[in-house]
């Protein structure tokens, strides 16, 4: 059986060349790809060479997977082999969430993960022991969740300037009648998923506010906020409340103590660098003062868990940097460290100005991947050293060193909510700009969601139409209601 090209092919072909920056002309002409007796061939030309591999498919998995999964392990194969790349980490793994397929094999009884993960996916031996180790770290809090228990998010769409790499749907903080309005669309977004709560008898396990960055709002509407997330949906076994406050010139003291009296257990601090040229290079108008300031008053003011998080691959850092990072970070001693590796993603400044040739890869200093690679090595081994273990891991396309972005803690705080978002065993109901409900359909077991507005304008105008598709969304899984279920 031929296999005709689909978008999907054409994607996962994109994605093997981007994985060794290969220029698509590569080929004289677009790869073939024949199923026969279980064996997946695929035939390409480079120049005038012809090329042909096959591999085996798994009879016991969903035959079209496998045959995406063979086509990008083939074509991953063939440019190894012939084009002399290197391997890299997580091999033809390239979901967000490598994670999850760990999670479906350990429930399937699968008992030779990562000799599989190996075989199947190239991963290497080192990344294929810290999926499972990470996995195997989250079993418990996955167990501790059924069909009536969710999680909320609320997505906070500002930040006092907006960071050269950043691709989020994040906006500088604008004038208070701007920010009143969101407040106004907000409050009708909130109190109609809080009527759907209600409906349901959901059980909200965790309360997590993002951005953006929350703390970037004035004191007016942050108490506001918090006030009204207090009143609406906070219990007393909720597991976790969490803020990102994020960027350490936001905090205050007024704002921490309004997190204290509205039961916030969880915050978030975030450097990303505690180099002051780097902090410069990436627009975040504060200093490493700052962040040991903002640090040490939540620490004297509450009792707070806190996670800070650092980012491997900034322009012009070195190895000696990141260490120098690592070890003033941990000096501080917080509850959680994550480290991520630079993603230049669609929708950053930096990756704007690649595209628009007014700043190349080169002028931008940005660390080989190579060196991006030891720079996580050796940040793991510092964070082992100090009782920091890996609890959850994603990944993103353009990542630096095509290594991971990764939660270490230390025992007894690990973030529930992170466990529960990256696995997608748990119903999250999104509120806010560029917030995403995902409800778990427990009948068919899948996911479905529903995405706000990105764009603060359309979200402002258009609340109620966003809320009225996730009520019909969670119609259509969970029913009319309580005595539907």
């Amino acid at each position: 059986m031929k296999i005709a090209e689909s978008e999907v092919i054409r994607k996962i072909t994109w994605e093997i060349l981007n994985l060794f920056k290969v220029e698509k002309n590569i080929f004289a002409k677009n790869p073939e790809h024949d199923l026969t007796n279980g064996k997946l061939t695929t035939k390409i030309f480079l120049k005038e060479k012809e090329i042909e591999i096959s591999d085996e498919i798994n009879p016991n998995e969903i035959e079209r997977a496998e045959i995406h999964r063979v086509i990008k392990k083939n074509l991953y194969t063939i440019f190894i082999r012939e084009l002399k790349k290197n391997t890299v980490p997580y091999g033809i793994m390239h979901g967000v969430r490598p994670t999850k397929i760990i999670h479906r094999w350990i429930r399937a009884g699968e008992k030779n993960i990562t000799e599989r993960l190996q075989k199947e996916y190239l991963v290497s031996e080192e990344k294929a022991k810290l999926m499972l180790e990470i996995a195997t770290r989250q079993i418990d809090i996955l167990k501790n969740s059924d069909e009536k228990t969710v999680s909320i998010y609320i997505g906070i769409p500002f930040c006092i300037t907006r960071c050269k790499y950043c691709s989020f749907a994040s906006n500088v903080l604008p004038n208070d009648k701007k920010i009143s309005e969101f407040m106004t669309a907000l409050t009708k977004d909130i109190k109609a998923a809080a009527e759907e709560i209600e409906r349901y008898k959901f059980k909200v396990q965790n309360i997590y506010v993002g951005g953006g960055t929350p703390t970037s709002l004035p004191e007016k509407y942050f108490a506001l906020l918090l006030e009204m997330i207090y009143n609406l949906f906070w219990h007393e076994k909720i597991l976790e409340f969490t803020v990102e406050c994020g960027r350490p010139d936001t905090i205050t003291d007024e704002k921490i103590l309004l997190m204290k009296k509205y039961f916030v257990s969880r915050v978030s601090v975030n450097p990303q660098t505690m180099q002051q040229r780097t902090l410069e290079k990436i627009g975040r108008r504060h200093t490493p003062k700052e962040i040991i300031k903002a640090y040490e008053r939540i620490r004297e003011l509450t009792n707070f868990e806190i996670n800070m998080d650092l980012i491997l691959g900034l322009p012009g850092e070195k190895l000696s940097d990141v260490i120098d990072s690592v070890e003033k970070v941990l000096k501080l001693n917080p509850n959680e460290i994550t480290i991520h590796a630079l993603a230049l993603k669609r929708g950053s400044q930096m990756q704007m100005n690649i595209s628009d040739e007014k700043e190349k890869i080169e002028e931008m200093e940005l660390p080989k991947d190579e060196e991006v690679r030891e720079m996580g090595k050796i940040t793991e081994k510092m964070l082992r050293e100090k009782n920091f273990l890996p609890y959850y891991m994603y990944r993103q396309g353009y990542i630096s060193g095509q290594i991971e972005n990764i939660g270490y803690s230390r025992d007894g705080a690990i973030g529930i909510y992170n466990v529960q978002i990256m696995d997608e065993r748990q119903t999250i109901i999104g509120m806010g700009a560029a917030a995403t409900t995902k409800v778990i359909n427990f009948k068919k077991n899948c996911l479905q969601s529903t995405f706000n507005a990105k764009d603060l304008k359309t979200y402002i105008e258009e609340t109620e139409k966003y809320t009225d598709k996730r009520r019909k969304l969670l119609k259509e899984i969970y029913g009319g209601g309580e005595n539907d279920l």
